[in-house]
């Protein structure tokens, strides 16, 4: 009869990560004390841990009618919210814990979380500036905040706070990795500047990681079938997913095993892969260090990182060296730096021969483009172009507004200016804030076009979005980073896209995209020239309706969309370097 007793032992337990055990006594406790609210409390933050939400919002809420004033069940039970996208709930239950706790610093650091998922930009920014006056060194509000001035276009606020962030935290990877992508949006970039950013990642976070490298025992047999392993949070409905699915779907399986390690929620796309997959692991919560020991199990010859030094990266696993081959792909821009990386998965547009020596990796080629399309079965049908009904051109860009830089902005407003009574449809979450309607009407002002021709939306869900491409006729890509998912989806819907590669990966993603599906005319030697392709597509309303009308059927019949020919290509290229590995075992 000590409900104390058996709740400690709960504690002791969660500490050593026995869940099952800490549940267990905290049970006891309640059993013992039906109204002990920190027990429930406990009991929460155990489902929480094992990726059981809706248990544990049921024991947070316990708590909360027991012990209303409770500051740490309301954030929990946001970080609960948050995690099931209940955005708007996750946003209550913040602000339930600040009313509490005026100097919540954590609490409001990820209320600007909430925020910014929604969309409001400012008010996240406001959040975290509140997070960090009361906890100066709290880096990772730095590093959110960093986040924020990114969505809001202004890559080197963003910048600066993840620097801040690095210098209260100089081994925060993540905040390092955060800062590299930054970089990859920002002007007089190019390889070789890039390279040398990322081997100072490797040198400052993974180098130190080769000692814990372990022989690898797989049989270098080049006859029998490859198991080839998946690191990624994106697997479902996020632009990875949309680009690998059919590979996935048209892999012989008597040929390669796919075998997934997953950190994400499942969604309906997650359930094609894995039924499309011969072992699917969810390995969120999974250190790396345990997830290194099951990689080496599972035997796996060939393992993809796709994720580069975006959100929810594993490099610090890839650093450990789990499986002998290790290749980079998908869902990055380039290099990773990694050492211990040995292959990126790129085309020729994408990494030219002579920019080789900028990559920690040996580059090798997809003949037809580095990714594959999968459109979503929802897409509407193409419609006319809107040019007939409103009697002027309506360009669009449906880009991440830290792409959108003062020079992309200089040189749409030439374009705009030279196509009379052309409309600008710029969408993207968060585009219609205060601050980024500021800044985009003002910079346009500034350059001769009226507010009036600029259209501002946020976001839409993903059937609209697209369905949104059939009030515009021209999409203008933007530089230096050029679109991905967002060039895919214009072409599918009829709208060319003009772009203007650069010198960097970043860059180049639609120079690939239109050079595979066949329309290399889009593609600008210049800034100058990608003024004037616009300006002419613009003025010669019949290409555009013959382009508004084969592009769908363009794309769906070239090498873009064909996961067999894909498949067949990725197989051929992983069977290559499988032999070459096989071989200089032999030799050793």
């Amino acid at each position: 009869y000590f409900p104390e007793a058996y709740y400690n032992l709960g504690t002791a337990f969660h500490d050593l990560g026995k869940l099952d055990e800490a549940i267990a006594s905290y049970n006891k406790a309640i059993a013992i004390k039906p109204d002990y609210a920190e027990a429930y409390y406990n009991l929460g933050n155990c489902f929480n841990a094992c990726f059981k939400p809706y248990k544990a919002e049921k024991f947070y809420s316990k708590a909360l009618t027991i012990k209303p004033d409770y500051a740490e069940a309301h954030y929990n039970l946001g970080n609960v919210f948050h995690g099931i996208r209940k955005l708007d709930e996750a946003v209550d239950s913040y602000n339930a814990a600040i009313a509490i706790n005026p100097n919540y610093a954590e609490a409001y650091s990820n209320l600007g979380n909430a925020l910014l998922d929604l969309g409001k930009l400012d008010e996240a920014v406001e959040k975290y500036h509140k997070a960090i006056n009361i906890k100066p060194d709290f880096a990772t509000a730095y590093s959110n905040l960093g986040s924020a001035f990114q969505a809001l276009g202004q890559p080197n606020k963003a910048v600066n706070s993840y620097k801040k962030a690095l210098i209260i935290k100089p081994d925060y990877a993540e905040v390092h990795s955060n800062l590299l992508l930054t970089k990859q949006y920002g002007l007089g970039q190019n390889a070789e500047k890039l390279y040398m950013l990322h081997k100072d990642w490797d040198e400052q976070h993974a180098q130190q990681l080769c000692k814990f490298w372990l022989t690898h025992l797989n049989t270098p047999d080049t006859d029998r079938v490859l198991r080839i392993g998946f690191v990624s949070p994106d697997l479902g409905r996020h632009p990875v997913g949309y680009f690998l699915i059919k590979l996935f779907e048209n892999i012989l399986k008597d040929e390669i095993k796919m075998i997934v390690y997953s950190d994400r929620k499942a969604d309906d796309l997650t359930d094609r892969f894995k039924a499309a997959s011969s072992l699917w692991r969810d390995v969120r919560g999974i250190p790396d260090d345990t997830l290194t020991k099951i990689i080496l199990d599972d035997k796996i010859d060939i393992l993809f990182d796709l994720s580069g030094h975006m959100a929810k990266n594993r490099l610090l696993l890839f650093a450990r060296k789990p499986a002998p081959i290790q290749v980079s792909w998908a869902g990055y821009v380039g290099t990773t730096g990694l050492s211990s990386m040995d292959y990126l998965l790129s085309d020729i547009h994408s990494t030219p021969v002579n920019e080789e020596n900028y990559y920690s990796e040996q580059i090798i080629r997809m003949p037809d483009g580095w990714l594959c399309y999968d459109p979503p079965e929802y897409a509407p049908e193409v419609g006319p172009p809107p040019f007939k009904k409103n009697g002027s051109v309506t360009f669009c860009s449906f880009s991440n507004p830290a792409k959108i830089n003062d020079e992309v902005i200089s040189i749409w407003a030439r374009i705009l200016n030279k196509v009379v009574n052309s409309l600008l449809l710029i969408k993207y979450k968060g585009i219609e804030t205060t601050n980024n309607i500021a800044r985009l009407t003002t910079q346009f002002e500034s350059l001769g076009i009226d507010k009036s021709r600029l259209l501002l939306e946020g976001r839409s869900p993903h059937i609209e979005l697209l369905a949104c491409y059939n009030t515009v006729d021209i999409a203008l890509d933007t530089f230096p980073y050029s679109g991905g998912l967002t060039t895919f989806e214009a072409l599918w819907m009829g709208v060319p896209v003009i772009t203007v590669p650069g010198q960097t990966f970043a860059s180049r993603h639609s120079l690939s995209h239109l050079s595979t599906i066949g329309l290399p005319e889009l593609v600008a030697k210049s800034k100058d020239d990608y003024v004037r392709l616009a300006v002419n597509l613009a003025g010669n309303p019949k290409k555009i309706e013959e382009l508004r009308a084969g592009l769908r059927s363009k794309m769906a019949n070239s090498p873009i969309c064909d996961g067999s020919k894909f498949a067949k290509n990725f197989t051929a290229i992983m069977q290559k370097i499988w032999c070459e590995w096989c071989l200089d075992q032999g030799k050793n």
